[in-house]
This record gives C-alpha cells, sequence and structure tokens, in this order.
C-alpha cells in the first residue's frame, strides 16, 4: 500500500491495497482525468466553499471561509447550513460585523452551536477578529509572516497561525482545539482545506487564489475520512491514523505527481471518495 522502489531499470510503483500497481504515469493519468472532473464550478455547490463564494470582499471572504472550514466536520449539508446561519446572524457582513459590533450585536449569536463549537468559541473567534482586523488587511499575513519562502511545506505558517489566534489573553483552552497545530500531531485537515482555497490560483473557480506569500507547491493535502481511504486504496498513503504524519506522507507522494501544485489532487480523491463511493467495502 505504500510507494515502493523498483529494481535497477525498473520504475517506481505505488502499490495498491489488495495487490497490484501502479506507476506514477498511470495514476498521474487517472487522477489528473480525475481532478478535470471535480475541480469546476460545479463543486461548489454541495461543498463548504460555498460559503466564501457569497462574498466579494477580500475580509468577508476569509472570515466565512475559516468558519465554513472550521465547521466542516459531519455531513456537508449541514456544515453549509450552519455556517450560512452564523453569516446571516452577521447581516451577512462578517468583516464589518466584528469590527463594528455592539454587546447588543452579539446576544443572538449567544445560542449558536454547531457540534462541540458553542459560544465561548464563537465570541473567542470574533475577539480574535476583531483585533486582528483592526491591525491587518488580510488574514494572510497571521500565516505567511513567518513562512520561509524556501520551506517546503507550511508546517511553520501551522504553528505561527495557532500562537497568534491564541495570542489574546485569557483565551478559552477549550478552544484550542477548533485551531490546529503540528505540534499536537493533528492532520490539520480544516486549515489545510481552509488555505487550499485561498491560495491556490488556477483560474478553474473552486479556489479563490487570493494569497500570494504562499506557493501551491507548499500546501498540504488536507486528510480526511475519504481522502484517506481512497489514497490508502492507491497506494499514496500507508499510514493508518489521520495525524501529521500521514498528512506529510500523503502529500510527499502527490508531490511525485505534481510538484508545483499537490493538492489539486484533492479534488480528485474526495470526489472518489464521496461521490463514487471509491475503496467502499
Amino acid at each position: 500500500m505504500s510507494p515502493a522502489g523498483g529494481g535497477a531499470g525498473q520504475p517506481e510503483r505505488f502499490i495498491l491495497a489488495g495487490g497490484g500497481f501502479l506507476t506514477p504515469a498511470h495514476l498521474k493519468s487517472f487522477l489528473d482525468e480525475k481532478v478535470t472532473q471535480y475541480n469546476n464550478s460545479s463543486f461548489i455547490e454541495d461543498d463548504p466553499i460555498c460559503i466564501p463564494h457569497s462574498f466579494s470582499k477580500l475580509q468577508d471572504i476569509e472570515i466565512s471561509g475559516f468558519f465554513a472550514a472550521t465547521f466542516a466536520w459531519g455531513q456537508r449539508k449541514t456544515i453549509i447550513n450552519k455556517t450560512r446561519e452564523l453569516m446571516q446572524l452577521m447581516d451577512n457582513t462578517p468583516h464589518d460585523f466584528i469590527l463594528n459590533h455592539s454587546e447588543k450585536d452579539l446576544l443572538p449569536l449567544t445560542h449558536f452551536k454547531h457540534r462541540t463549537f458553542n459560544q465561548t468559541d464563537l465570541f473567542y473567534f470574533i475577539d480574535f477578529f476583531k483585533n486582528y482586523y483592526a491591525k491587518h488587511q488580510s488574514l494572510e499575513d497571521a500565516f505567511a509572516k513567518k513562512l520561509n519562502p524556501k520551506s517546503k511545506n507550511i508546517g511553520e505558517a501551522l504553528i505561527n497561525f495557532q500562537d497568534v489566534f491564541f495570542s489574546l489573553p485569557q483565551y478559552p483552552e477549550r478552544t484550542k482545539k477548533h485551531v490546529a497545530t503540528p505540534i499536537r500531531n493533528s492532520s490539520c485537515k480544516r486549515i489545510n482545506m481552509f488555505l487550499r482555497w485561498m491560495v491556490r490560483d488556477d483560474k478553474m473557480g473552486v479556489d479563490f487564489g487570493l494569497w500570494k506569500r504562499i506557493k501551491p507547491s507548499q500546501l498540504l493535502c488536507p486528510e480526511d475520512i475519504h481522502v484517506g481511504r481512497v489514497a490508502r486504496q492507491l497506494g499514496l498513503l500507508s499510514r493508518t491514523q489521520s495525524d501529521w504524519q500521514a498528512t506529510l506522507e500523503l502529500t510527499h507522494n502527490l508531490k511525485k505527481l505534481d510538484a508545483t501544485d499537490p493538492v489539486k489532487y484533492d479534488f480528485a480523491l474526495f470526489g472518489l471518495g464521496v461521490m463514487e463511493g471509491f475503496g467502499k467495502e
């Protein structure tokens, strides 16, 4: 189930679950077709990325996208509905609401909840964003400020972002579970998905490509249950745990197919898993 180096004169190959193998060329051809199939505007409607696509202002896209990514566990329809509910509570102007709200304006948000994300978490997110956007134009600064342009991946950026996010005094300890970091060996799936949205710029109309200080080659593939299952079936992932090492392994193998934009294959793996049920018993 993992990449294996062949002998003299043999190409590297990807060992498939259940036996057999694919050369990188064959696997790339197959997955490139699936990227073309799913990386287009028809993908948006039923995916949480539809939330930031309902905005045009940079800060609104960032804030709504960050909430949509943070809520992204469970059924996609529920994720979309809960994020849309929150945006409506913010008068569908999240940046303006966060910067200019009064205590009275927060009252309707008191009972907002999505799974384990509750009022305590929401109000800290709002406090952070209010403090942050009073000083910065874009959330990109919080990720890219300490990222070396020569770094192979965004691990440093994820660590720095959590430090920035929880830099306000007396932050709720419970809220840390909603903002992942490699330090805790998390796969960082939701933040990696958010960064894919913000960074990739392939003109296909799905990802936004708004941020320029992080390279697409530095992104890491969001590894959820569907992506992980398909990746293991295709020999792209041998690790059984969904953790930081699995994220690194998967992205390392995807870079063998496209070193400059490995995370485009998120579309293929996710589409194969969710839309086509690939690898299900």
